[in-house]
């Protein structure tokens, strides 16, 4: 089976459609979305429609989180208050309510979901280096924990040593962000696990960085949002 797993999205519709595109040129199963559909940037309610019509499975982020619920914007820095305060105005009820309903985690026979770490996937810690990911194998069972939540993608095997998907040792895999990377590389980042041949596959690829920027630039969410987008940071 081929699954393609997406995160961090962040209201980037230009960005979400390159990569359904992608997808559906190279064929998948099935579709898992990682949280933070919403949040920056300024299609919410078109991205949260598209996730809800292609995702077979997905967990919730922060920032869906904070959009559906004001408070839980002070645990963002300004900008991102800014965002998430705006779009919980423009949700739509059926949008708002999907995001309500979407769970911390998810596990299947082979792989474990969760938007940040498996260890405490509600409090939003980050997985950023070897050290962060060594307490989080503890905390799943599954072959394979999929994570998003700091833009980076990556993957870490368990004895720390491996970074490519090997049977017999479980990874960690972050699948970087599809609407705000922050690798230095503007492209928007996502993978495709084939568990039939136990591989995965990174998929970086360019999309419409003048669209998305100009939406969030018209509809008055703070120009970093905008500007960072070009830089991949």
């Amino acid at each position: 089976m081929r699954i393609a797993i997406l995160s961090d999205i962040h209201s980037n519709l230009p960005a979400l459609s390159k990569a359904l595109s992608i997808i559906g040129h190279i064929g998948v199963d099935e579709l898992y979305c990682l949280g933070d559909i919403v949040g920056y940037g300024a299609m919410a309610n078109e991205c949260v429609d598209l996730i809800r019509t292609h995702a077979t499975r997905c967990v919730v982020g922060n920032h869906d989180l904070a959009a559906i619920d004001p408070s839980q914007s002070n645990l963002l820095p300004k900008p991102g208050r800014l965002a998430a305060l705006w779009t919980n105005k423009i949700l739509s009820r059926e949008n708002t309510a999907y995001l309500s309903s979407l769970p911390f985690r998810i596990e299947t026979k082979s792989v474990t979901l969760v938007h940040a770490n498996p260890a405490r996937p509600e409090e939003w810690a980050y997985v950023g280096t070897l050290d962060d990911a060594v307490p989080q194998f503890a905390h799943f069972r599954t072959p394979l924990c999929f994570i998003g939540h700091t833009h980076i993608p990556f993957v870490c095997g368990e004895d720390l040593k491996t970074f490519y998907l090997r049977k017999g040792i479980r990874s960690l895999v972050n699948v970087g962000s599809i609407g705000q990377p922050r690798d230095g590389n503007p492209q928007l980042s996502f993978g495709i696990l084939d568990t039939d041949a136990w591989s995965f596959e990174a998929i970086r690829a360019d999309y419409d960085i003048e669209t998305a920027a100009q939406a969030i630039i018209k509809n008055g969410l703070p120009d970093i949002l905008a500007n960072r987008l070009f830089r991949g940071i």
